[in-house]
């Protein structure tokens, strides 16, 4: 799309010298504004008195026609009481028509004591349809902040490995990202947030044209599609019917990124409540048979696995509990498989639960792994072949990671995970990390359900059917999954893909805590990965333990059915009192900086109540003398504060600066509480 140059002050100017009945002043928030011109069918939006985003409008298909506001000729605006999931406030419809043209409504909907907004876009008339839908596009933008601006990308998922990337603006830049966007100056911290809280239709794209501290481009559509990113081979799926809808966007200008970031994942979860049952009990704790054993597993390892958390780890609890985990090739335990003796599983459960722990297990409902196998082979219970409930992608098939995507909309997709769910509750799991499903979300253009049109559509069906089979017997995880849709469907998600026990690996998971770390509001928690310490240096071990405890729950991946030095880390570091309060709380740390790239930074914080928590890493190979403003973390100057390293157990006062030595390839989490306030 063209997207010509305005500025934004004459355009502020211009709206001032429209007559008064040509302009809708909307007030949201303590001191906001959003100004829509009824004549032209644009939009300003102003934060304190300062536009923020200027000439914006929707634009939408009708199969092959682009229509924008501006094209109609008539703008009629209605205002109603709102009260819904979000809380209080007013509903503006702006309905437009105009000749040879479907009435379309822009619909901005405004809560009380909220400096953000939400708005949407509709389409009503005969027989419409639509694969792109944009509540907002604007030529031009400010973030009114010079200095450090950073374009933030977020992925769509957590597969390939893929990376946040909080991108230099400098000169020019474009940049794509799913779901949500933040433009964004890291000193000062101010910044724009734009994002979809609706994923039951659409995957939505935010797409933003950037120089210095202005943007020159921002669009937010549903109908995104890239390979690289949602992993589609085809263009989003069309919508149809007498009344189409974009996703609803939410829109903020923010003194600190980070609080808007925090505030959309809370209004996802508003928007899109969870479709599984919450989850009220301690944070999860445990440990997953992927961080070491992996295909090697064995019933009598798994028993020995038990055994060590059982007897020699015996205050690493949460809850009264830690979670025993088996992994992909669980199946080895079971002769036969699926279909086979589930036995050996049952044993497993029954020694588990004698011994004070929870047991869980591993499936992924949406892909094929023996797809390149010879012959027809049957679906586990299902008359179906495995060739009859692939997803159909162009003249062809979506194949990822292995795998091979099935139709969540297909009955023999739902029969096999009736059958195999049914017989892991009947082994009495009371956890299942559910993995590759993304590639239930992949666009099709033959879903077997022919009203199911999107592949966002098709991932409702089959994690909704999923969840109703699980009922409220286990725990869901999710591994490689959708980043945002997820959140209706399960309890915790990993938060990047895998990671084991390198320096390496933790930078890369830090990397999706230092620009992801929010997700933490979207659902009941997000986790690290697995924690595998090996035969890593005791700094290694510090820091990638300390990337699992600033993300939330922990769960640890050593052989614990072999000795080594794993075991005296996990005795010393998982028992330890501090460690234990820490993960209590479950939340995902803030990162302090957000100007890497698409690496990590190295200073995370979280405040619960009275206390703030301060994780730094060093990952030179050199040792380091650090010095931290008070300030930067939230903290006040003119106090005295106890600073406590919660690994090590010492202490020492600190007040306007925090100076940190840090050995090389180290980390360390330090607790801060006041003890003497300043005046």
């Amino acid at each position: 799309m063209m997207i010509c140059w305005l500025n934004i002050t004459a355009v502020s100017a211009q709206l001032h010298q429209l007559p008064n009945s040509s302009v809708v002043n909307i007030p949201y928030g303590k001191n906001n504004l959003l100004v829509y011109n009824l004549q032209t069918g644009t939009l300003t939006v102003s934060f304190n008195g300062h536009a923020v985003i200027a000439g914006a409008f929707a634009s939408v298909k009708n199969g092959d026609n682009a229509i924008t506001s501006k094209q109609y000729t008539h703008r009629q605006l209605a205002k109603q009481a709102l009260a819904d999931q979000q809380g209080r406030g007013t509903k503006y419809t702006i309905t437009l028509t105009g000749d040879q043209l479907p009435v379309m409504e822009q619909v901005f909907y405004i809560y009380q004591s909220q400096d953000y907004f939400f708005t949407d876009v509709w389409l009503k008339g005969t027989a419409l349809s639509s694969n792109y839908m944009a509540p907002l596009v604007a030529p031009e933008g400010d973030i009114l902040q010079k200095g450090d601006v950073r374009d933030l990308f977020v992925p769509f998922d957590n597969d390939t490995f893929i990376r946040y990337n909080a991108k230099a603006v400098g000169d020019g830049l474009d940049n794509t990202s799913s779901e949500v966007g933040a433009v964004y100056e890291n000193q000062s911290r101010a910044g724009l947030v734009i994002g979809s809280v609706e994923h039951l239709v659409w995957k939505t794209g935010v797409k933003t044209s950037a120089r210095y501290n202005k943007l020159s481009g921002i669009e937010v559509w549903g109908g995104y599609t890239a390979e690289p990113v949602t992993r589609d081979k085809m263009a989003h799926g069309t919508i149809t019917g007498d009344h189409i809808k974009s996703p609803k966007i939410f829109v903020g200008y923010f003194t600190d990124w980070r609080q808007g970031m925090e505030l959309y994942a809370k209004s996802n979860r508003r928007f899109e409540k969870p479709f599984v049952f919450n989850w009220n009990k301690a944070t999860p704790v445990g440990w997953n048979s992927w961080g070491v054993l992996q295909d090697h597993i064995t019933y009598d390892k798994v028993i020995k696995v038990a055994s060590f958390f059982a007897d020699s780890m015996k205050t690493f609890r949460s809850g009264n509990t830690a979670f025993i985990d088996l992994d992909a090739f669980w199946d080895y335990i079971t002769p036969g498989g699926l279909n086979g003796d589930m036995a050996p599983l049952k044993r497993f459960v029954a020694y588990c639960k004698s011994k004070g722990l929870s047991p869980g297990v591993y499936w992924a409902p949406f892909t094929d792994w023996g797809w390149k196998g010879p012959g027809v082979r049957k679906v586990e219970g299902s008359d179906y072949s495995y060739n009859e409930i692939w997803t159909k992608v162009n003249d062809g098939y979506h194949d990822l990671d292995g795998g091979r995507a099935l139709d969540p909309t297909h009955p023999g997709t739902q029969q096999r995970m009736a059958f195999t769910l049914k017989r892991l509750k009947d082994c009495g799991f009371e956890m299942i990390k559910i993995d590759f499903l993304a590639h239930g979300a992949i666009e099709s253009n033959g879903f077997y359900n022919k009203n199911i049109k999107t592949g966002m559509q098709a991932y409702r069906v089959g994690m909704e059917y999923l969840v109703k089979q699980l009922g409220s017997q286990m725990l869901i995880y999710a591994a490689i999954s959708p980043s945002l849709a997820t959140a209706r469907y399960v309890h915790t998600r990993r938060i990047a893909c895998d990671a084991f026990h390198s320096m390496d690996n933790s930078q890369y998971t830090l990397n999706s805590i230092n620009y992801g770390w929010w997700q933490t509001y979207a659902y009941n928690y997000v986790d690290a990965d697995h924690i595998v310490f090996d035969h890593e240096t005791p700094g290694i071990n510090r820091i990638r333990l300390t990337s699992g405890l600033i993300t939330g729950p922990l769960l640890t991946g050593d052989d614990y059915s072999a000795d080594g030095p794993w075991k005296h880390v996990a005795q010393s570091y998982l028992q330890n009192k501090e460690v234990l309060k820490l993960i209590a709380h479950g939340t995902a740390f803030q990162p302090v900086e957000a100007n890497t790239n698409d690496q990590c930074g190295n200073y995370y914080v979280r405040r619960f109540g009275d206390v703030v928590y301060l994780a730094v890493f060093n990952f030179s190979s050199n040792a380091q003398h650090l010095r931290l403003d008070a300030e930067r973390i939230g903290l006040k100057k003119n106090a005295v504060y106890s600073v406590q390293d919660i690994y090590q157990g010492t202490s020492k006062q600190s007040h306007a600066e925090f100076d940190i030595d840090l050995p090389q390839h180290d980390a360390v989490i330090y607790k801060i509480e006041i003890r003497v306030h300043g005046r």
